[in-house]
């Protein structure tokens, strides 16, 4: 077994199988939070304004969790989260069934809430304490790859998690499903006070505290000339388009579906087979982009994101609503085109983080990373919003596909300039 392989196995209990499971928790979570807030006496569109709370916490929480990890590091604040996580599992899971017991009431609603809040503050801190971690322990040559993998089992958790999440709702209340996400965080937390301990890498990072403030001009590493930050910033521009198209997926697809005329269970057959499909991507996607550089996966990824979406706006635009066959075959060929570029990219948000951080004050650099990028997040389903108020829901397909557009032309000329180039071993630095 080669040196490489020996390290990716040593990280599959610290990073892989945490990661696996925090995400089937998190994605059959999900679902059913509209549910509960419902059955506690939520409004409709009170229910779906909850789903927005998750987007401000990847906005708000990376920078000052990534403070309180440069004092007492990735490995102490995620076990802090974790066990944190689990405990509000558990007490959102009583408060549903004491509602459903005695009735809901505004007591009931605003615990709920502050249960969303909480979590939604927590759950950057696993996001970015497992990729500064990463960042410490892979060799640059197998940076790519590692941190593919890591967005490969959060594409499956997408996948079980649901599966599962339904299956235990079938059975009773969906509040229940809560203990489901306590019970995979208390295993993804116990797996890291077991196993994320410091490899032989670690000894390359700085000592902890007023050495990990971030120097405004402190040189990116591929690009010595451009300061660190301006180079996020200039790479972020584009990544949120990314972003904006990841989480304008779930909105755009099911609405034009619908208007359409396609029932629910055969969009949700769309989104299987699609989620299948994207599984399989992470593999190829870090091969390529450690032999070949990192421009040679992100603006693929763009421009099939550009087609997808420019696609399902153009042609759903004209669609005649009634014409099953025909919306099956358009929104399913657009959402297929969408997973193959979505399996594409994964890892890529989290390997340009790295990438783009000085090894010094790493930590604080990826915080700053997460919360640029994190705006996509909030960005998408604005945008949404804003045009469905005067135009088709197909409209807003069209402006995501032009961003994608514009993004993978932006990325394409400035990636290899900051990143790691093909033909060269990722640790050789490139000029601006």
């Amino acid at each position: 077994m080669s040196d490489d392989a020996r390290l990716m196995r040593r990280l599959a209990l610290p990073v892989y199988v945490p990661t696996l499971l925090q995400s089937a928790g998190l994605h059959a979570l999900a679902p059913v939070i509209p549910l509960v807030a419902l059955e506690l006496g939520f409004s409709v569109p009170a229910a779906a304004a909850l789903a927005a709370i998750g987007g401000v916490g990847m906005v708000a929480g990376p920078i000052p969790i990534g403070r309180l990890m440069s004092r007492i590091g990735e490995r102490l604040t995620m076990i802090v989260s974790g066990a944190l996580l689990v405990a509000l599992n558990v007490a959102g899971w009583w408060l549903t069934e004491d509602a459903a017991a005695r009735g809901p009431d505004d007591a009931h609603r605003a615990a709920f809430v502050g249960v969303l809040v909480m979590q939604a503050i927590n759950q950057p801190v696993w996001l970015l304490g497992r990729q500064a971690f990463l960042g410490g322990e892979l060799p640059a040559h197998l940076r790519a790859r590692g941190m593919s993998t890591f967005g490969g089992m959060m594409r499956v958790g997408m996948v079980a998690g649901p599966a599962v999440g339904a299956a235990i709702a079938g059975f009773g209340h969906p509040g229940r499903v809560l203990l489901l996400d306590a019970a995979v965080m208390a295993v993804a937390t116990a797996l890291v006070w077991g196993f994320m301990v410091p490899g032989e890498r670690r000894g390359v990072r700085v000592e902890r505290g007023a050495s990990e403030r971030i120097d405004p001009q402190e040189p990116a590493p591929h690009a010595p000339g451009r300061p660190a930050l301006a180079s996020m910033l200039l790479v972020g521009l584009g990544m949120i388009a990314l972003v904006m198209g990841r989480a304008a997926r779930p909105v755009i697809l099911p609405l034009v579906g619908a208007t359409l005329g396609l029932d629910a269970a055969t969009i949700s057959v769309i989104f299987a087979v699609a989620a299948i499909i994207e599984i399989g991507m992470f593999v190829p996607a870090g091969l390529l982009m450690d032999r070949r550089g990192r421009a040679a996966v992100t603006v693929p990824c763009l421009a099939l994101m550009a087609v997808a979406y420019l696609g399902i706006g153009v042609l759903g635009w004209g669609a005649r609503p009634g014409d099953a066959a025909g919306a099956t075959w358009l929104v399913g060929g657009c959402a297929l085109v969408l997973a193959l570029g979505n399996g594409f990219s994964a890892g890529i948000q989290m390997t340009l983080g790295v990438d783009l951080s000085p090894e010094r004050a790493r930590t604080a650099h990826l915080a700053r990373w997460n919360t640029i990028v994190g705006a996509g997040q909030l960005a998408a389903p604005a945008l949404v919003g804003a045009i469905t108020l005067v135009a088709p829901v197909a409209a807003a397909g069209v402006a995501v596909g032009a961003s994608c557009a514009v993004a993978a032309v932006w990325l394409g000329r400035l990636l290899p300039r900051v990143t790691p180039g093909p033909a060269r071993r990722p640790d050789a630095t490139m000029g601006p």
